[in-house]
């Protein structure tokens, strides 16, 4: 992958501008801080549901595979763009090759997307439990539950495709500021000398439907999960199912209208470099650090599994 300025010379590296008003030592050394402690607790909180899923048998269903797959997910996302966002705060390490910037840039929309998927089909896993639950067993089996993981994974790493191909199509003349903490599509796209009008229309259009469509399907899901629930639980299970799905849709909704607002961001005049760099960061951490408690450790099973993963190891005494 190349960019070629008029001039005909080869454009080899970008310049990583990051937080525009935070460009001395003292903010970038407080960042590198609070940042190397969100990713640690994203690995940490992450790899542990990758591996109580793996040594329990008990968890090898349709449910815990999603969200084996959602930890290991959000454990890549992270890891594509905080280590450069690290170097970059702790040691001002600021150039990017062209290859580089553009793998990380397609590699952060696939996994984007992928994850956008993964929460529409855990969403509609729950909807066929609660709601078709004589159905369920035979319908979300294993096998057919991975299958539709790969999918989401393979379709969401495929979809950007489109956007990458008419972004290296551009000519890139010499302007190499991106003026972010990594490579984003929209703000490497403006330092193209071309007209970039098809490829940033093509990349919103395309960035709005994998977030506004599964979005969505999941509080389409989530309604009709809710109704179900209302109809058949007590008061004690109407509570309960209430909180579960008020804090799912919490992490959902930073995740998806925090990205939406992103992609909208570039085309409203007047909105600080900075406003839009912080919501994407948000975007790119709180999710991956908060699903690991949303999803697992409130659940009963996961944490059952690992108490007595923990007991088996003797980090705990006693025993089940």
């Amino acid at each position: 992958m190349s960019g070629i300025n008029q001039t005909g010379l080869e454009i080899r590296e970008f310049f990583l501008v990051g937080f525009p008003q935070f460009q001395d030592q003292g903010s970038r050394n407080t960042l590198f801080a609070i940042l190397l402690t969100v990713y640690l607790l994203i690995l940490l909180g992450n790899l542990l549901i990758v591996l109580i899923f793996i040594l329990d048998e008990s968890l090898h269903t349709p449910m815990y595979m999603l969200i084996c797959s959602l930890a290991i997910l959000d454990m890549v996302i992270s890891s594509v763009t905080m280590p450069r966002m690290l170097a970059l705060f702790l040691f001002d390490s600021r150039l990017i090759s062209f290859a580089g910037c553009f793998t990380q840039m397609v590699l952060y929309l696939g996994l984007g997307t992928a994850e956008s998927f993964l929460l529409m089909l855990m969403a509609y896993d729950r909807y066929m439990a609660i709601c078709n639950p004589l159905h369920y067993p035979t319908i979300m089996s294993n096998s057919f539950v991975l299958k539709l993981i790969l999918c989401c994974w393979l379709g969401g790493l495929l979809t950007p495709m489109i956007s990458l191909t008419l972004a290296l199509r551009l000519l890139f003349c010499g302007a190499n500021e991106v003026v972010h903490c990594f490579c984003d599509y929209s703000a490497v796209l403006r330092l193209a000398c071309a007209n970039t009008a098809l490829s940033s229309y093509v990349a919103l259009a395309i960035g709005l439907s994998v977030l506004l469509i599964p979005l969505f399907f999941i509080l389409f899901s989530y309604v009709r999960i809710i109704r179900s629930v209302l109809q058949v639980a007590g008061s004690e299970g109407q509570r309960k199912a209430f909180s579960t799905c008020a804090t799912h849709l919490l992490v959902i909704s930073v995740f998806f209208l925090t990205a939406t607002g992103v992609y909208i961001s570039y085309r409203v005049p007047g909105v600080s470099s900075d406003v839009r760099i912080l919501a994407a960061v948000v975007q790119n951490v709180l999710p991956p650090l908060m699903n690991p408690v949303i999803y697992c450790l409130k659940t009963k099973e996961i944490r059952d599994s690992l108490l007595k993963t923990l007991r088996k190891t003797k980090i705990l005494p006693g025993a089940l």
